[in-house]
């Protein structure tokens, strides 16, 4: 062997020898706990989460491990916020829109009610401004926060009587989440607020009258129509609702820088796998429930109008008392007026032809 060679080799296992420490440096051994918002049994919504745990450990060699817990396993499906704030998780998937009662701001991560479709959500949330004003609101709780799934439009929920005018809606006793509770109190309904392991049992014993979850597809694994038969649509609260990943503030600035980027993509990824989910199960799952007895109704004219009315009187006495709600309801109702011009030049028209010609001799 001459001496250039052994010089290079040399050269070589120093260099190795250097790298190797470094590297696992960059690569550390990191465990975290995930508590969901929901049961196992919503393979999409509690999937989303495993999804996401399940691409981290892939893309770090298993250095990197999250392990995902149901409702109630570790912390209570409505107390994931405080569990991450806190610290005594390192992270955990839920729904902004269960928090309002800490905040009202806290309404536009998920959905606005009578806002913004999945499109127009994740428009406004990625090139319209929406993030960063609420990863600044969030600071305060301590929590960095990525948008990791999303249902699409939902149902109005199922009602044990008809809904023939919004009188029918008084002492309605209505478990409904987020914002959407706070609109329809005003018609003079009894909301109530419950994870989604809860709810069935209190249809079922007649302390609810009625209930909203999220669309076909998940109300027929919670097994709502046994109890429950008029299925109202639209469900005008939710047109989009996003669920996220929260993250311990501290937790997040002490990854690795490659880990983050894992972890972010890895809940994009989440973000457009469940609404596509969403979109074909759904489909399916609303036939297998008429099949089983739901009987659709669409809500009557006057209960839209009155909701849509006093939704927008709500936000406007919200933001006159509140400075964080105002300044992402302005950014939020800015873009809804530019983008509703955008999809009625382009997309209603579309939509509207093709939904029309459904059934028709070709």
């Amino acid at each position: 062997m001459d001496r250039r060679t052994v010089l290079k080799g040399a050269g070589l296992a120093a260099a190795a020898g250097v790298a190797s420490p470094a590297l696992a440096q960059s690569s550390p051994e990191i465990r975290w706990r995930m508590p969901s918002s929901y049961p196992k049994s919503l393979d999409t919504l509690f999937g989303a989460g495993v999804q996401i745990a399940k691409r981290v450990a892939e893309a770090t060699d298993n250095k990197f491990q999250i392990q995902v817990f149901a409702a109630g396993e570790i912390v209570q499906g409505l107390q994931v916020l405080d569990a991450v704030q806190s610290g005594t998780v390192e992270c955990g998937y839920t729904l902004s829109s269960y928090y309002i009662g800490k905040d009202p701001t806290f309404m536009f991560e998920t959905s606005v009610p009578w806002g913004l479709n999945v499109r127009q959500h994740n428009a406004w949330m990625h090139f319209g401004g929406g993030l960063p004003l609420i990863r600044e609101f969030l600071k305060d709780y301590n929590v960095m926060t990525f948008p990791a799934g999303q249902t699409g439009a939902q149902m109005g929920g199922w009602f044990r009587k008809e809904i023939n005018t919004v009188n029918d809606l008084k002492g309605l006793k209505f478990r409904i989440a987020g914002m959407g509770g706070q609109i329809m109190q005003r018609l003079g309904v009894v909301p109530q607020v419950l994870a989604g392991g809860d709810i069935y049992p209190a249809l079922e014993r007649g302390t609810l009258d009625a209930v909203e979850f999220s669309g076909p597809y998940d109300d027929e694994k919670l097994g709502f129509v046994k109890v429950a038969k008029y299925y109202y649509y639209p469900g005008f609260w939710e047109g989009s609702a996003q669920p996220s990943l929260y993250v311990n503030l501290e937790k997040w600035n002490a990854l690795p820088a490659n880990y983050k980027a894992i972890l972010e993509a890895a809940c994009a990824e989440a973000n457009a796998t469940c609404i596509m989910k969403y979109d074909a199960e759904n489909a399916e799952a609303v036939r297998r429930l008429v099949s089983q007895g739901a009987q659709l109704r669409a809500f009557p004219k006057d209960v839209l109008d009155a909701s849509h009315k006093e939704a927008f009187k709500l936000y406007g006495e919200i933001a006159a008392s509140n400075e964080k709600f105002k300044k992402m309801y302005e950014s939020w109702n800015a873009f809804r007026e530019k983008e509703y011009t955008w999809f009625r030049i382009a997309e209603l028209p579309f939509d509207y032809y093709n939904y029309t010609q459904q059934g028709q001799p070709r």
